[in-house]
């Protein structure tokens, strides 16, 4: 009777354990083709930051030109979402911000100020808000009989652009599947585990904090900078650390330079969520978390331009809107 009641309290412990993590909520997904992928099937644009010329990956080329490509990540988004897990169409999001204009909107200031660099790719995520960003590459080796197929997968949090998970693997030979089915079955072995670790470092950054950049601009025609002291008790530059200390995850962030004309914060780590005016926890990013220092420098009769690039980086420019 005593073992019964114990392999019953066992029982319940494991539904109960899977019931919480079923529960558990779960990070936004978006595959993407990956970086060399697109460059070695040429899927590329020039992109200009701010008088550098640069050539980066355009998924909407490579959506174009390839005909599998559409065909491949909605294969393996259905993978995902047989997992729990949402994953956003990157055909979709593309469309997003065509229609909204966004790319030729976030790219110069409200007055016709700095410009604020920012590339496509910056731009998507931005509007997907996807969490994390799957990168997935591919080859396929045939030798006119079967056809075989070799992944690799790199998980890219969307906030830093940081890689935290990556798997590789190799499916079984095959002479009729198409590509698409190729790539589900060889992902299938491999995609368990690795949504495990993107799983637990989603989990993580609700007890650390989500890591993301701050920047701190002075314009020259400012009659201040960053370490004036009549703002407060203090220079301002020291000010602006006192409200990080406040309101960031265990006070963490890394003061990367502090100069009178500029600052620059890496690793701040800040809550995942907010409360909205209703009460509803949503997702935190850099632009609502940054709008905060916004109001505060407001107060002390700082006026102030709030530029963003991405989820993960804000800038913050003082003396003017």
């Amino acid at each position: 009777m005593k073992q019964q009641i114990q392999q019953l309290i066992i029982i319940a412990l494991l539904l109960l354990t899977s019931f919480s993590y079923s529960q558990a909520k779960k990070p936004t997904l978006m595959v993407v083709p990956a970086d060399n992928w697109c460059f070695e099937n040429g899927y590329s644009e020039i992109y200009n930051n701010q008088g550098v010329i640069k050539d980066v990956p355009s998924y909407r080329i490579a959506l174009q030109r390839d005909t599998d490509l559409d065909l491949v990540i909605t294969q393996i988004n259905g993978t995902l979402s047989q997992r729990g897990f949402d994953a956003k169409n990157l055909k979709s999001q593309l469309d997003k911000i065509e229609r909204v204009g966004a790319e030729e909107a976030m790219r110069s200031s409200k007055y016709g100020g700095a410009e604020v660099s920012e590339s496509p790719i910056d731009a998507l995520k931005k509007v997907a808000k996807a969490d994390i960003i799957l990168k997935l590459g591919w080859t396929v080796n045939d030798d006119g009989m079967e056809k075989q197929v070799t992944f690799i997968l790199k998980a890219i949090d969307s906030y830093t652009g940081k890689q935290i998970a990556q798997a590789s693997g190799t499916g079984a030979p095959d002479f009729s599947s198409p590509l698409p089915i190729l790539l589900e079955e060889a992902v299938a072995s491999h995609i368990d585990s690795f949504l495990s670790e993107l799983q637990t470092a989603f989990e993580r950054w609700f007890e650390d904090g989500r890591e993301i950049n701050l920047g701190i601009r002075v314009w020259d025609d400012w009659d201040y900078d960053l370490e004036s002291d009549e703002f407060g008790d203090d220079e301002l530059g020291f000010l602006i650390e006192n409200w990080l200390d406040d309101n960031t995850v265990s006070g963490r962030y890394t003061t990367m330079d502090a100069e009178a004309t500029m600052m620059n914060f890496e690793q701040v780590r800040i809550p995942m969520t907010y409360l909205n005016k209703n009460g509803i926890a949503k997702g935190l990013d850099a632009r609502r978390w940054a709008k905060g220092l916004s109001s505060y420098l407001k107060e002390m009769g700082i006026e102030n331009k709030l530029t963003i690039r991405g989820l993960g980086e804000a800038t913050l420019y003082l003396g003017s809107k």
